[in-house]
């Protein structure tokens, strides 16, 4: 690939894979080009005084369809972030709402600011001022549209928000359904915070109890052991390796961030590496890995399984060439190009795409909006008589001369707490998912890859519900 190849944008790469996934259907072109586009945006602008002077802030909350509502989606915060990457986000959360069905149509707003560059106090004037814009005009509303914490947001900025959305509706009972990630103590749902790394695990898990599937990535077995490297050690890339390593027993051999990577061929304690950039702020001169200063170097590096799970467009034309991992994970959204995919392709590196893998935060998300609009906590009318049934049910193991042993008879006694129920939902969800999209991949002879697999389920998804609506005959 020459040197001067000029990469397509976020969207492009979102819009190409659509249009592919879209010729392997039996769908009108018209309701076709229809899906494929943003519905609305809506753009703001506001003043926040900072140190004595006034700072004005750009932001924008996309909508891209609404075959169901609420419009669901995450709010970024970043100096990058723009009007066309928030566009192809709210997509890419359409198609992963479809793929794992959850009843939300995409939607993605973003704001032009570095958390980085101000303290707390500041970025909660910023975070009220934006959240105001955008409730005024339905752009945050339990019932239309629900965001979620993105990069660079997290449960502060959502508890913020679900502040600010309280006081201008005192009278909307479901106010806080109006955003999800938030904290527990703040209508929160426990297992939300670790829900798209462990969506990642969940994934992955389903990929390797398919043997055919492993084999085509030239890999056999399962998790426990697997070479892994892992770019970004935020939430998703924290949570993802860190269950993989601690769960799975495989070994992360590998950490890319933004100053630099480490490498460790025994694998790394991911708990220990993260502790260490909490307190340092990065990776560099971590004491028990090979510092390398050119992390982006690190993703051409020999694995098992490369877990992208940062920033999109890492893997591009320039350097998809000189990948040599057997299995890439999209963690990310966007992590692998549309140009750099059809390289790896060739080079017979299987990759399980974003719109599938990166839903676990969505999925959970939804459960917390259920569990705001039904006020009250999963589980808490059932555990108890979970508990007694079970216990009753050990007692007839035991009298009938079947003898259990005490660890085991606490397990079984036990009823499901809500982490424990958000969890096995989530699996269930990813579950059934990935079953969906590798029939259709094994049974399509138009459709080549789990990437177009999951995307003309989603399409055919959105657009059923259309024709039910009544849209297209």
């Amino acid at each position: 690939m020459s040197a001067t190849h000029e990469e397509k944008s976020f969207r492009e790469n979102v819009n190409l894979t659509f249009d592919i996934a879209a010729a392997t259907l039996d769908i009108p072109d018209g309701l076709a080009y229809y899906i494929k586009g943003v519905n609305n945006v809506y753009q703001v602008r506001f003043p926040v005084k900072i140190n004595g002077r006034m700072e004005s802030f750009i932001g924008w909350r996309a909508v891209h369809t609404e075959h169901k509502l609420p419009a669901k989606g995450g709010i970024r915060f970043s100096p990058l972030v723009s009007q066309d990457e928030v566009e192809a986000l709210a997509a890419l959360m359409s198609y992963k709402c479809a793929l794992v069905n959850v009843p939300f149509s995409g939607s993605k707003g973003g704001l032009v600011v570095d958390p980085k560059q101000h303290d707390a106090d500041t970025m909660e004037r910023i975070t009220r001022r934006f959240a105001f814009e955008l409730i005024r005009k339905d752009y945050i509303n339990p019932a239309i549209n629900v965001p979620a914490p993105d990069m660079g947001t997290g449960a502060r900025e959502m508890a913020w928000i679900a502040s600010t959305y309280a006081a201008q509706k005192p009278d909307d009972i479901n106010h806080l359904g109006c955003v999800t990630g938030k904290p527990v103590t703040q209508g929160g749902i426990r297992g939300r915070t670790e829900a798209t790394g462990r969506g990642v695990v969940f994934g992955l898990r389903e990929f390797f109890r398919h043997p055919e599937d492993v084999k085509q990535a030239r890999l056999e077995g399962k998790l426990e052991g697997k070479n892994i490297i892992v770019q970004g050690l935020g939430n998703v890339g924290y949570y993802a390796a860190k269950i993989l390593q601690e769960e799975d027993g495989a070994k992360i051999v590998a950490i890319i961030e933004w100053d630099g990577a480490i490498t460790n061929p025994q694998g790394f304690n991911i708990e220990d590496v993260a502790e260490y950039k909490k307190h340092q702020g990065g990776i560099k001169d971590y004491p028990r890995g090979n510092y390398i200063a050119d992390g982006a170097s690190v993703l051409e590096h020999e694995c098992d399984i490369l877990i992208p799970a940062a920033m999109e467009g890492v893997i591009n034309a320039r350097n998809a060439v000189h990948v040599k991992a057997k299995l890439i994970a999209e963690a990310a959204n966007g992590p692998v190009t549309f140009d750099a995919e059809a390289i790896l392709k060739e080079k017979g590196v299987v990759m399980i795409p974003d719109i599938y893998l990166n839903a676990g935060g969505v999925v959970v998300s939804y459960f917390e909006w259920i569990k705001n609009l039904s006020h009250i906590r999963f589980g808490r009318m059932t555990r108890r008589w979970e508990e007694a049934q079970n216990e009753l049910l050990l007692d007839a193991m035991q009298s009938s001369g079947r003898p259990v042993s005490d660890d085991i008879a606490i397990q079984l006694k036990q009823g499901a707490s809500e982490l424990e129920l958000v969890r096995s939902g989530l699996d269930d969800s990813m579950r059934e998912a990935f079953q969906q999209l590798r029939e259709l991949y094994w049974l399509n002879d138009k459709v080549h890859s789990y990437r177009i697999a999951a995307m003309a389920l989603a399409i055919e998804k959105i657009a059923l519900s259309y024709r039910e609506m009544g849209v297209y005959p």
